[in-house]
């Protein structure tokens, strides 16, 4: 949260805020989630929203029928990724391909797919190989600052870090070495009802990932067992989820029951993905 200079602001009752949306801001305090979203006016962060103390209240969210794309900022009809322009998604560095396949990456050979100032930032840098339980037991990759914000992303309630790499593609090699005996996509519906489908210890499955990476990857190994253990600001879980988006619903209104992952959810079971509506202009009343 360092790169925010004001104070947190909480939207009290009868507050009326109107902001593009971005994918909420999450640390830890202790082992609970708090999220945070960004105040945005077309590219530019204006202030923060403290979410947690929302949860038990009405919120309103309202389209208000502009969307702008998340790289230039200029208006668009709808959106590619997570808020791109078409233009963007093809040539924007945040919506590189090494980004959903880090296999793919090449700048620590000194190729660039798109921005070689930016994938020198974002992915010529050390990346974990971790385990996290999201609905069942994932792999996933990312970088080593970026723990523990990556699993609450997730939705996940505890993680492991299984290796550490010096650079993204070979933590992707490793990801996919790894793809046949564990997912490395979140069953969001699961993650949302607080449903799991594998109840082994992330450490014996840490050792089941170790095994079979033995032979070719294990001097990136890491001996620190430690299980990082989430909890989320959820007063009940849904027993069925609905997502709901803004380009069918554009009033989305009602109790706010919990936050998990990028997903608020609304006590009726409605949940909405916050993440997945970068750059759509909406008014916040609670």
């Amino acid at each position: 949260m360092s790169r925010y200079t004001k104070t947190d602001e909480i939207l009290s009752h009868c507050m009326k805020i109107s902001l593009n949306l971005r994918k909420m801001r999450t640390c830890l305090d202790g082992m609970l989630a708090t999220y945070i979203l960004p105040i945005t006016d077309v590219l530019e962060i204006t202030g923060q929203v403290a979410l947690n103390p929302l949860i038990g209240e009405k919120i309103i969210i309202s389209f208000e029928n502009e969307i702008h794309c998340v790289a230039p900022g200029k208006k668009i009809k709808k959106t590619f990724g997570e808020g791109f322009s078409y233009e963007a998604w093809l040539t924007s560095p945040m919506a590189c391909p090494s980004i959903v396949n880090p296999e793919l990456s090449r700048i620590h050979e000194g190729i660039a797919l798109r921005d070689r100032e930016w994938e020198e930032q974002h992915h010529n840098q050390p990346h974990y190989v971790y385990l996290s339980r999201t609905g069942d037991v994932k792999v996933g990759v990312t970088r080593t600052t970026n723990v523990p914000m990556r699993w609450i992303d997730q939705g996940a309630v505890e993680a492991i870090v299984v290796a550490e790499t010096p650079y993204r593609q070979l933590a992707g090699l490793i990801e996919v070495a790894l793809k046949n005996d564990f997912p490395d996509k979140t069953n969001w519906q699961n993650m949302l009802k607080n449903i799991f489908t594998n109840a082994s210890p992330l450490i014996v499955m840490k050792d089941k990932a170790l095994s079979l990476l033995a032979a070719d990857y294990g001097d990136f190994f890491l001996d620190d067992d430690t299980v990082t253990k989430i909890e989320y600001p959820v007063i009940a879980y849904p027993e069925k989820v609905k997502s709901v988006k803004l380009d069918t619903c554009p009033v989305i209104k009602g109790k706010l029951s919990g936050i998990k992952g990028q997903y608020l959810l609304f006590e009726d079971g409605r949940v909405f993905n916050v993440r997945s509506h970068s750059g759509y202009r909406v008014s916040i009343e609670a």
